[in-house]
């Protein structure tokens, strides 16, 4: 696999991004992850956007970063908040996820982040197992579903 860096906006991504929000609709009901989200989160020095392609440039998994500080959603300063991290169906299962994490969580400490924190929710067992099974903790709650009852959150130090 050759993990790349890619602008939030790069078709690869908005083609990964609808179909995991297709995924969100499907285990929820509803019209997938409302965040709010704008390309230039993912810019670096303050974020990441990678995609992992296969053997024949095809885009199959997705993640990124982006810098969250103090707030009343509940961020903390040093924050870097995990979005969109997703592998097509066809290609879970074989470490796809773990690898773009741990490209992820180098960058975000290599930034000068000093805690990687993220939202999921509770019918995204896989996602959560990944997380726990990599350090992450639950943590309080933060962000735009800090108030829903399904959400879980979870931090790693960095």
């Amino acid at each position: 696999m050759n993990i790349r860096r890619v602008a939030f906006d790069h078709p690869d991504a908005v083609k990964l991004n609808d179909e995991v929000q297709s995924e969100y609709a499907a285990r929820y009901g509803d019209e997938g992850d409302a965040t709010p989200l704008a390309p230039s989160d993912f810019a670096p020095p303050n974020g990441l956007y990678l995609i992992a392609y296969d053997p024949h440039d095809s885009p199959v998994a997705t993640g990124g970063w982006r810098a969250q500080d103090a707030s009343e959603e509940g961020y903390l300063d040093g924050d870097a908040e995990l979005k969109r991290m997703f592998v097509i169906e066809v290609m879970r299962g074989r470490g796809l996820a773990r690898r773009i994490l741990a490209a992820l969580e180098e960058d975000a400490r290599a930034t000068g982040r000093t805690r990687m924190i993220l939202e999921t929710g509770t019918r995204q067992p896989e996602a959560i197992a990944l997380y726990t099974s990599s350090g992450y903790e639950p943590c309080e709650k933060f962000g735009y579903y800090r108030f829903h009852e399904d959400s879980r959150c979870y931090a790693k130090t960095l």
